[in-house]
């Protein structure tokens, strides 16, 4: 049976999250064990709170390590709201920046809207070839959140050489305190960036490259559609099996 670890690092919903994917019919379980986790077919990295916090917490358990680690043998990652934002290189907060993971070039700031959070159901604009999205396009996500990206590198990734998140992972780990993971096979490939609107603000709504995956949407809270993205991504783990086919399969 496929399993996937929600890492527990006091930040998040992660019982939500593990029933969502206990539904799947895919062994889900919560902890913080870094052995575990490297063993796991999947991770998830969930979060809801500020987020320097969130990335002390993380540290503390050796999330921080774990995600690197993982991502730099190509084992599939999948960040959630603030799970998302951590990826990013910095995070604006009660104005300071706190260093992110770095993994996606770019800052997370607050939205620019007359009410905020955003809170409630959105539509997004998938890029053509997600593989996350792929069958719920057209639907609606549930977003609860006061901050986001609104751009990766300054850009849409449009004409722009983007870095390869292999040597990205390779420098992290090798300013780290372990030796660094090898990324010999992993190819990860063009980032794919998923957008939604709210307010004045246009903000990255979920990013695929390689084996790292994120929503800046809570999966678990949306319903069907939100069934049918993390389907999409347990199908893309190692040895995946004993899902519901889809219709017309």
């Amino acid at each position: 049976m496929t399993r996937i670890q929600v890492l527990d690092y006091g930040f998040g919903n992660v019982r939500s999250m593990v029933h969502a994917l206990s539904q799947l019919g895919v062994d889900a379980q919560i902890s913080a064990d870094p052995d575990l986790a490297m063993k796991a077919d999947g991770l998830v990295i969930p979060g809801v709170g500020a987020y320097g916090a969130c990335m002390a917490g993380l540290r503390a358990v050796g999330g921080d390590r774990i995600i690197l680690d993982r991502l730099a043998q190509g084992l599939p990652v999948l960040g959630v709201c603030i799970g998302l934002q951590i990826m990013f290189q910095l995070g604006d907060e009660d104005g300071r920046s706190e260093p992110g993971l770095g993994l996606i070039p770019g800052r997370v700031t607050k939205l620019d809207a007359d009410v905020v959070p955003h809170m409630g159901w959105d539509h997004v604009q998938a890029p053509q070839g997600t593989q996350l999205l792929a069958g719920v396009q057209d639907q609606r996500f549930y977003f609860v959140h006061s901050y986001a990206a609104m751009a990766v590198q300054g850009g849409d990734w449009a004409g722009v050489a983007q870095p390869d998140l292999s040597l990205r992972v390779s420098a992290l780990n090798e300013h780290g305190d372990r030796q660094p993971g090898s990324t010999e096979g992993a190819s990860f490939g063009e980032p794919l960036v998923t957008w939604a609107t709210y307010g004045r603000s246009r903000f990255v709504a979920a990013y695929e490259c390689g084996p790292l995956s994120a929503t800046q949407f809570h999966p678990e809270k949306s319903g069907q559609a939100g069934a049918r993205l993390l389907t999409n991504w347990v199908r893309t783990l190692p040895g995946a099996s004993g899902l519901p086919s889809e219709k017309g399969e």
